[in-house]
């Protein structure tokens, strides 16, 4: 395989555009990647070619209409060098370990595998869970051309700078037809130092025709299990590939719990062949400034897309959602239902859109995004879009923006429960609907404490 270069650019050549943007550029080149011998040297090229990408970028701004909403001034004040290798104890990372995945988890420190705080010794044969280093050789090359094979993302600068970055690669594959009962947990922690640090974590997710799994994808800071306690500043700008076979399943549950001063950018990339079905559970309750991009193609007739996505913030915490489905194929089902809440003076955005071309006909898909704002203070800029061309099909979509229902607060009262517990209550409620919806108890009771707290 050959990966064409344009131009080979080196750090002391002049580069066009944003300096904020040279600089975190800088610091990403710096690192190593992790993989075979045999296919570094592709990588290297690979992040060479992403990295002249960059520099014909810039960084975005609120007179962008994808950014018109989200203020990056924050995340521009601070200079962040390169996160390095570090080693932490099983202690620290014991509070973020989920029971059900006890022995079927995989850690990255600083977006880097660390097998000795690993476990995946429940996973059965036609499963490889690890990372680019270990997968065998036959499966590397694939995998290289996996990573190097769409060009969904190529316009946005975040993942571009991710691929010139990224120190290694947490792959999971599951061969054709296995299915896999033990839920597989990807944790990532930042170990934060005085000094502001970016790192890249990168995911590859394969699974072939039949295959079916639950997977966890989680991000947070090894100094703290609550965003709250934690306030040393870093960047985590992630991307997740998931390539799905035909008839091939997966349950997927992205859990977002970075610390308090933190920043927060992640991409996803879905290709569903026919047949195929995606779930997703998008959990967002940390950072002060987050975005999840989400990016979703059917590729095949009979695809199923399930998008269940829930924000709760407060403070000045910003969570921006934006979402691409794209239905390009007869009897498509697209379900998407995103609800956020916040309290104080935080900011929510989302921005979901559905394409329906001519050729998906018979299509059924349905988005509601739901708000709750707790305080006067706080903000909600919703945007739902459907774009239609087909003619035979069931569309539907809508948002909705309210306050805690002031009668349903005085029933709660006055039946003897106290005014604190009556909107615990009522919050349980309306996030309720989301976490339901994960596979695993031990997140929902985690998440709905986490909202709680949050809220």
């Amino acid at each position: 395989m050959t990966i064409e270069v344009s131009e080979n650019p080196t750090l002391n050549a002049e580069r066009p555009g944003d300096e904020y943007l040279k600089a975190l550029l800088r610091q990403s080149e710096g690192t190593k990647v992790k993989a075979r011998a045999e296919i570094v040297g592709w990588l290297q090229e690979l992040r060479q070619r992403s990295a002249y990408n960059v520099v014909q970028q810039r960084m975005p701004n609120r007179q962008d209409e994808e950014w018109r909403f989200t203020d990056l001034s924050g995340l521009l004040a601070v200079d962040f060098t390169a996160a390095e290798a570090v080693s932490v104890s099983k202690n620290d990372i014991a509070p973020f370990v989920i029971p059900e995945a006890e022995r079927s988890h995989l850690v990255f420190i600083n977006g880097i595998y660390d097998p000795e705080l690993s476990d995946i010794s429940a996973l059965p044969e036609g499963v490889f869970v690890g990372n680019l280093a270990e997968l065998p050789l036959d499966k590397s090359y694939s995998a290289i051309e996996y990573v190097a094979s769409h060009k969904l993302c190529e316009g946005d600068v975040f993942s571009t700078l991710n691929m010139a970055g990224f120190p290694d690669v947490g792959i999971v594959w599951a061969q054709q037809g296995v299915r896999l009962e033990v839920p597989i947990h990807l944790l990532f922690l930042t170990a934060t130092t005085e000094q502001p640090i970016l790192c890249h974590p990168r995911v590859l997710v394969v699974l072939e025709p039949g295959a079916s799994l639950s997977l966890v994808e989680q991000y947070g800071s090894i100094t703290a299990n609550c965003p709250a306690l934690s306030h040393h500043a870093y960047f985590t700008n992630s991307v997740a590939e998931i390539f799905l076979g035909e008839k091939a399943s997966i349950n997927h549950t992205r859990y977002q719990q970075e610390a308090a001063d933190s920043f927060h950018i992640g991409t996803s990339v879905i290709c569903q062949e026919r047949e195929s079905r995606y779930t997703v559970n998008a959990i967002s309750v940390g950072a002060q400034l987050s975005r999840h991009n989400l990016e979703i193609r059917q590729l095949g007739e009979a695809t199923e897309t399930y998008l269940n996505g829930l924000s709760a913030i407060a403070g000045s915490q910003i969570a921006d959602t934006h979402s691409n489905l794209h239905l390009a194929h007869p009897h498509g089902v697209a379900d998407q239902l995103h609800k956020c809440i916040a309290d104080d003076s935080a900011r929510i955005i989302f921005n979901g859109k559905v394409f329906v071309p001519k050729a998906a006909q018979n299509t059924n898909a349905a988005q509601l995004n739901r708000n709750l704002l707790l305080s006067p203070k706080a903000r909600v800029d919703t945007k739902p879009e459907l774009q239609i061309t087909a003619d035979n099909v069931k569309c539907t979509h809508g948002a909705t923006v309210s306050q805690i229902d002031a009668e349903e607060l005085f029933y709660l009262q006055s039946r003897g429960i106290n005014s604190d517990s009556a909107r615990e209550l009522l919050l349980d409620a309306f996030a309720g609907e989301i976490l339901e919806r994960i596979p695993l108890e031990s997140m929902r009771q985690h998440l709905g404490q986490c909202v709680a707290c949050r809220s």
